[in-house]
C-alpha cells in the first residue's frame, strides 16, 4: 500500500490506540488505522477505498463509534496537513460525523454493536468544538473543495456565533456561485442554533434577498433561507417573489470562478444489452445504476428549492407555482432537478396534479434524451395520475422510432435507448397499445427485455401476442439459478395480470420447476396465476393437488387456494384452510375463505376468535372473511374491526375499504370514517403509493354512493 506523504508522528500516534479494545460496525476496530494511512495515500484508488471502508464500518450509516471519534484528532491533522492530497474529503468527512452527532441525543447513551454503552457522539462533538477555530482558516483556503465543506462546519460548530456570522459574511463578496449560496446557507444555520445573533442574521438574509445587484440565484438563497429562520413569517409575497427570482436565472449565469457544472456529464455510451456481473440479476445491477442516477444534482439552486418546498410543506398550491416556475426555466439543470420534485409533491399530496403532469411531459425532447429519460420515467412512477401525458409520450416514442429506427430499444447510444424504454414503459403502463410493437420487439430480441416484461401485463387488449411470448420466456428459465428467481417471477405477474388461460401450462410447468429447486416463491406465485383462470386451467388440478402438503407453508396455502378456484369443492378446502389460519399464510387462507362465502362456515369460529389478533392485519382479514361468510350477523363486529386497524395503521385501508365496499349499507357506520378520508390531503394507502391511493380515494367515494 502506498501511503504518501504522512507525517512521521502522526503514524506512531495512530499505531499507538488501542484500537483492538473499540469495534465498529463490523468488528473490532483494528483495521481503522489502516484506513487513515490510506485516506493519505498518493494513490487515488487506496484513497478510495480507504474511505469507502470507514464510511462503511466506522461510520456505518452515520453512526458513531468510540473509534469513529479516536479518529477525529488524525483527521484533524490530515485535513490540516497540506501534503494530504484529498483534504476536502478529510472535511467532508469530518462534516458528516459532526452532523450526525448534533441529531444525536447527547443525554442519551447509546449502544455499540457488540452491546457496550457509547457516549461517543457527546465525545466526538467535543472534539469538533474544541479545534473549531481552524474551519475560520480552511474557509480561506485556496482549494476550493477545502473551502465548501469548511463553510459548512464554520456554520455548524464555531462557539462563537457571532464570530461565525462575521467571517461568513466576509466570504460573500468575490466567491463563486456555488460558495456564495453556502455562505447564505450556514449564515442561516447560525442563526438557527444561537438566539443571540438570529435577528443580525435574519436581517443580513433580508437585505441581501432585496439586493439587485446580486444574482438571482443569491436572492434566492436568501430569500429561502430567511424563510427558514422565521417560518411563521412566511406571508403571501414570499412564493411569489421567488417565482419572479426562479423565473430570472439564466444558463450562463450558473457558472463562476469555483464551480463545478451544473449538469451531469452524459452517461458513457456502452454496448446496447451489456450484462452485469455474473449472477446479478439485472434489475438489482439497473437499481443500483438509478440509486447513483437519482443522486445526481443538475443546478447550484437545487438544494434551497429543496429547502423551501420542505418549508411550505403542505401548502400545495404555492409548491405548485414555484415547481411550474421550476419546470418552466431557462436553465436546464435547474428544469430536470425540477422533474425529481414535482415528482415527489404529485406522489404525497392529493389533488389535481394535471398542470405538473403537462410540464413534465413537455421536458421529452428528443434533442434531449438525458431530461427526456427522466421525464419519463417520472410519468412511468406517476401513473395513473400521469394520465394527461399519454398524447405527448405517445408522440415521443414515434419520434425516436422514426428518428433511430425500429430497433430504437436497443440502441447502441445508451441514452436514446434509457429515454425510449422509459417511454415505451410508462406509455405501457397507462395500458396504450401504441406501446405494443417495442414491448413485442424487446421481448423477441432479448435486450433488457426484463424492463418489457414488467409493463407487460398492463396490455390486456394485446394478451393473444403477448401470451406466447412472456410463457416462452418462463419456459426458459433455469431454476436452478437464484439469480433468475427475479424473472421468474416478473413473468408470472405478467402472465397473471394479462388474464389468458392460454398461459396455465407454462404456469403449471413453472410450479414443477421452481418446487423441484424449492424456489418456493415463485411456485406459490405461479400457482396464485393458476388458480386466477378457475376453472378453465383445471387440468393443473394434478400439478396443484399435490402440493396441499407441501413442506412450505407459503406453497401449501396457494395450492389449497388453487384447488377450491380450479374446482370450486369447498368440502375438503375448507378444512385444510381453517388449519392454515393458525400460520404464518393466516392472511391467504382468510382471503379465500371469504371467496368460498357460507359454505366456509365452520371456519367462523376461528375467523371470530381472530378478530382478537395483536397484528392489525390479521385482524383485517380475519374480518373480512367473517362478512363475506356469515354476512349481516357479523357487521357490527367486523366494521368496529375494520375501523380500528384503519385507525392503528393506514396501510390496512385500501383492504378496509374494499370490504366495506361490499357490505354496502351495513357498513353505514363507517360513513365519517370514509368520509373524512376524502377530505385529507396527503396520500394514504399502503405503501403511500400513487395507485393504492388513488383506488382508496375511489373505494371511498364508491362506498359514500351506495351508503
Amino acid at each position: 500500500m502506498v501511503f504518501g506523504i504522512v507525517p512521521r508522528m502522526m503514524i506512531n500516534e495512530i499505531d499507538g490506540v488501542d484500537w483492538e479494545s473499540m469495534g465498529h460496525a463490523y468488528g473490532p476496530a483494528s483495521d481503522v488505522p489502516g484506513w487513515l494511512k490510506g485516506m493519505a495515500s498518493a494513490d487515488p484508488g487506496v484513497r478510495e477505498e480507504a474511505f469507502s471502508n470507514f464510511y462503511s464500518a466506522a461510520h456505518h450509516q452515520g453512526d458513531v463509534y468510540p473509534c469513529t471519534a479516536a479518529s477525529l484528532p488524525f483527521l484533524f491533522e490530515m485535513a490540516d496537513s497540506p501534503a494530504t492530497p484529498d483534504r476536502g474529503s478529510v472535511i467532508e468527512l469530518l462534516l458528516s460525523i459532526g452532523q450526525e452527532c448534533l441529531d444525536m441525543d447527547p443525554e442519551v447513551v447509546y449502544f455499540t454493536p457488540d452491546g457496550t454503552e457509547s457516549r461517543a457522539h457527546v465525545d466526538a462533538l467535543a472534539l469538533i468544538g474544541e479545534r473549531a477555530e481552524v474551519f475560520v482558516r480552511w474557509v480561506t483556503d485556496p482549494d476550493e473543495e477545502v473551502r465548501r465543506p469548511a463553510i459548512e462546519c464554520l456554520g455548524l460548530f464555531l462557539a462563537d456565533s457571532a464570530r461565525a456570522l462575521e467571517v461568513l459574511r466576509s466570504l460573500l463578496p468575490g466567491s463563486g456561485m456555488v460558495q456564495r449560496l453556502l455562505v447564505v446557507r450556514a449564515v442561516a444555520t447560525v442563526a438557527l442554533r444561537d438566539a443571540a445573533v438570529h435577528g443580525a442574521a435574519v436581517g443580513w438574509l433580508e437585505d441581501l434577498a432585496g439586493d439587485t445587484a446580486q444574482v438571482p440565484e443569491v436572492r434566492l438563497a436568501a430569500l429561502v433561507h430567511r424563510v427558514r429562520c422565521t417560518p411563521g413569517e412566511l406571508g403571501d409575497a414570499v412564493v411569489p417573489a421567488a417565482v419572479g427570482l426562479i423565473r430570472e436565472i439564466a444558463p450562463e449565469e450558473t457558472g463562476g470562478d469555483d464551480d463545478t457544472p451544473c449538469r451531469a456529464e452524459a452517461e458513457p455510451d456502452v454496448a446496447a444489452g451489456a450484462t452485469p456481473s455474473p449472477g446479478v440479476p439485472p434489475q438489482v445491477a439497473a437499481a443500483f445504476e438509478d440509486l447513483e442516477r437519482h443522486g445526481r444534482v443538475h443546478a447550484p439552486t437545487t438544494s434551497l428549492l429543496e429547502a423551501f418546498h420542505t418549508v411550505l410543506d403542505d401548502r400545495v398550491l404555492e409548491r405548485t407555482a414555484v415547481l411550474t416556475e421550476q419546470l418552466c426555466s431557462a436553465d436546464p439543470g435547474v428544469r430536470y432537478d425540477a422533474i425529481r420534485m414535482a415528482t415527489e409533491l404529485i406522489g404525497q399530496w392529493r389533488g389535481d396534479h394535471s398542470g405538473l403532469v403537462v410540464l413534465i411531459a413537455g421536458c421529452l425532447d428528443p434533442g434531449d434524451p438525458y431530461t427526456s429519460a427522466a421525464a419519463a420515467e417520472a410519468l412511468g412512477a406517476l401513473v395513473p395520475v400521469s394520465e394527461p401525458a399519454r398524447e405527448a409520450l405517445a408522440a415521443y416514442v414515434e419520434a425516436a422510432r422514426a428518428e433511430h429506427g425500429p430497433g430504437v430499444w436497443a440502441a447502441r447510444e445508451r441514452l436514446v435507448r434509457r429515454a425510449h424504454q422509459e417511454a415505451v414503459r410508462a406509455l405501457a403502463s397507462l395500458g396504450d397499445l401504441r406501446a405494443l410493437d417495442c414491448v413485442l420487439e424487446a421481448l423477441d430480441g432479448g435486450t433488457d427485455a426484463w424492463r418489457a416484461v414488467q409493463v407487460a401485463g398492463h396490455l390486456g387488449e394485446a394478451a393473444g401476442d403477448l401470451t406466447p411470448r412472456l410463457s416462452k420466456l418462463l419456459a426458459e428459465v433455469d431454476f436452478s439459478d437464484a439469480s433468475q428467481s427475479m424473472s421468474a417471477n416478473a413473468l408470472v405477474s405478467a402472465l397473471r395480470e394479462l388474464g389468458d388461460p392460454a398461459a396455465a401450462r407454462a404456469l403449471a410447468s413453472a410450479v414443477t420447476a421452481a418446487v423441484r429447486e424449492e424456489q418456493w416463491h415463485t411456485a406459490a406465485s405461479a400457482l396464485k396465476a393458476l388458480a386466477s383462470f378457475g376453472p378453465e386451467a383445471a387440468f393443473a388440478l394434478d400439478v396443484a393437488r399435490p402440493l396441499v402438503d407441501a413442506q412450505d407453508v407459503t406453497v401449501r396455502a396457494a395450492a389449497t387456494a388453487a384447488l377450491w378456484e380450479l374446482e370450486g369443492d369447498a368440502t375438503g378446502v375448507v378444512p385444510r384452510l381453517v388449519e392454515l389460519l393458525d400460520t404464518h399464510a393466516d392472511d391467504e387462507a382468510a382471503a379465500v375463505l371469504g371467496r368460498i362465502g357460507p359454505a366456509a362456515a365452520p371456519a367462523l369460529p376461528r375467523l371470530r376468535k381472530m378478530l382478537t389478533a395483536g397484528y392489525e392485519w390479521t385482524r383485517v382479514y380475519a374480518a373480512a372473511a367473517l362478512w363475506d361468510i356469515g354476512g349481516d350477523g357479523e357487521a357490527p363486529a367486523v366494521v368496529e374491526t375494520l375501523l380500528a386497524a384503519w385507525a392503528e395503521n393506514d396501510s390496512t385501508s385500501n383492504h378496509v375499504l374494499a370490504c366495506l365496499k361490499r357490505m354496502g349499507p351495513a357498513a353505514r357506520p363507517a360513513l365519517p370514517r370514509v368520509r373524512e378520508e376524502l377530505t385529507l390531503l396527503r396520500r394514504s394507502g399502503r405503501f403511500r403509493s400513487i395507485p393504492h391511493d388513488e383506488d382508496l380515494l375511489a373505494a371511498c367515494r364508491s362506498v359514500t354512493s351506495r351508503i
